[in-house]
């Protein structure tokens, strides 16, 4: 999941840390993709809107 993509959902950085229990500051520092768990738990807040992982690119718990 891409951090803009999260952050256009919510409508801001604050927003976004609001909704996971994060302050605006430790989105901020994330790289373009959302930290794993952060990712499955955005997933979980948008019933499943932003996906945590792409279906464009291998599941790496399914690749061999």
């Amino acid at each position: 999941m891409k951090k803009a993509a999260a952050i256009d959902h919510f409508g801001s950085q604050v927003k976004l840390a609001a909704a996971i229990g994060v302050s605006q500051a430790a989105i901020s520092k994330w790289p373009d993709d959302v930290p794993e768990l952060r990712a499955y738990q955005i997933e979980l807040l948008t019933e499943g809107k932003l996906k945590a992982v792409s279906p464009l690119l291998p599941n790496p718990q399914t690749a061999a």
